[in-house]
């Protein structure tokens, strides 16, 4: 497929049946990688100066390395993109929540990051779609998302996804930049470690109840590149379960079995 065409008949047939299957697709090579390339310049300045000025939390992610990253209004472009490309269309075949523009927002798994524990992204009942662009080559040595086929068709507590060793059938899934990953938020999934020495940046645009309130979610923040913490509070018991993860994962482990039996949607 060349620089700027539409998806075609025979792709979006085979892009619904992937997605009905396992719960992601991956379309590959769809937006600028030179373009991207210029706003992961970007975003690693802004994280740079961030760090080194103090003005990033403590905790928030930053011990288990991932963050969550508001990629600022020069992202605009990978959307109009996907617009062109026909994928917006696809996704609102896909989903039945995607009604607005979508929530703007982006993974930045960090040098040294811990893998994550298998999650889905909200309650089973209250599914959404989420479309991810790799802002850079997402590799296995730098933290390429792991999902588990198929997991999005069922509702599994945390207890039955253990005891039932769902976990086993996890795949690694590397893009390459410019690649697109469709998925659903059923989908089993987790971050991984990324063993390199600069960050992952993974765009990621979101329609949970239907998408962005904003009317240009792109100029939230003025427009400006900000980073957001990710499971864990900015508070002292937030840092404290954070430390937990890291340090000793069975408790954490533990932690959710024992929520698993007294929550009926976990």
């Amino acid at each position: 497929m060349s620089a700027g065409e539409r998806l075609a008949g025979s792709d979006i047939e085979r892009a619904k049946h992937e997605y009905a299957e396992n719960g992601f697709v991956i379309l590959r090579g769809m937006v600028s990688p030179d373009r991207l390339g210029e706003l992961h310049k970007t975003l690693s300045g802004e994280f740079e100066s961030a760090s080194k000025s103090g003005r990033l939390f403590s905790g928030g992610g930053q011990i288990s390395g991932h963050l969550n990253c508001f990629p600022g209004s020069q992202s605009r472009f990978v959307y109009d993109t996907l617009q062109q490309r026909g994928i917006i269309d696809l996704a609102r075949e896909l989903h039945p929540q995607v009604l607005r523009m979508p929530n703007v927002g982006c993974n930045f798994n960090l040098p040294g990051s811990h893998t994550q524990h298998w999650h889905i992204d909200r309650p089973f009942t209250r599914s959404f779609l989420i479309v991810n662009i790799a802002v850079v080559n997402s590799t296995i040595e730098n933290g390429a998302t792991e999902v588990i086929p198929g997991t999005h068709k069922r509702f599994y507590k945390y207890t039955r996804f253990v005891l039932e060793g769902v976990g086993r059938r996890g795949m690694r899934v590397p893009l390459a930049q410019g690649d697109v990953l469709i998925r659903n938020s059923n989908l089993w999934h987790r971050g991984t470690t990324n063993r390199t020495t600069a960050p992952r940046p993974m765009l990621a645009f979101t329609w949970e109840d239907g998408g962005s309130q904003e009317a240009d979610p792109f100029s939230v923040n003025g427009g400006e590149i900000r980073f957001i913490p990710n499971w864990f509070k900015l508070t002292a018991a937030g840092r404290m379960r954070e430390q937990l993860f890291v340090r000793v994962p069975a408790t954490y482990t533990a932690l959710r079995l024992a929520r698993s039996l007294v929550d009926s949607e976990y």
